[in-house]
């Protein structure tokens, strides 16, 4: 019996290819690989200036946007596909964890997500309950950020951005 030595790198790349998923023309996925093309970072303002940087990680799998990085009101939240959902976990300064879906509509510009659970917080806890990215042009965008507390809204936030050119 011959043995075959593989790294730990050559392992993973291979269970990455038989995981591989083929694209898909679902709404969902359309709307990630778009959320994908803000990979970069942002400056502009959120009633202050403000940086926010995106990073496609996990083989293509994932996105990771970073905002007010290096602060201590730094926040993370990551999207990724389920099936042929869109989600997205907000790893927020509020030490709590809300995830969120996108909500399809009609304008490929305009990308919602709304809450669908939460961790370490009780229902009637302060939360980031909704965005919405207006994806205006490849160096343009706002987000719209929405708190709930006691189920109703506490809230938002607006950033207005524009990519930094290396």
């Amino acid at each position: 019996m011959k043995r075959i030595a593989i790294s730990v790198f050559g392992a993973l790349t291979l269970l990455a290819a038989a995981n591989a998923v083929a694209p898909s023309s679902a709404p969902a996925q359309k709307a990630f690989d778009r959320l994908k093309t803000l990979a970069g970072t942002w400056q502009g303002t959120a009633g202050e200036k403000s940086t926010v940087v995106y990073k496609v990680t996990a083989g293509g799998s994932a996105l990771v946007e970073t905002q007010l990085p290096g602060t201590e009101m730094e926040m993370i939240s990551v999207y990724h596909m389920d099936g042929d959902r869109l989600l997205m976990t907000h790893y927020c300064a509020a030490h709590n964890q809300p995830t969120m879906k996108l909500i399809p509509g009609k304008d490929p510009s305009k990308l919602r997500f709304e809450f669908v659970s939460g961790t370490n917080m009780k229902p009637a806890d302060m939360h980031m309950h909704s965005v919405v990215f207006h994806l205006i042009d490849k160096d343009h965008m706002v987000s719209d950020w929405t708190s709930f507390m006691k189920g109703k809204s506490a809230g938002s936030v607006k950033f207005e951005m524009h990519r930094v050119k290396a």
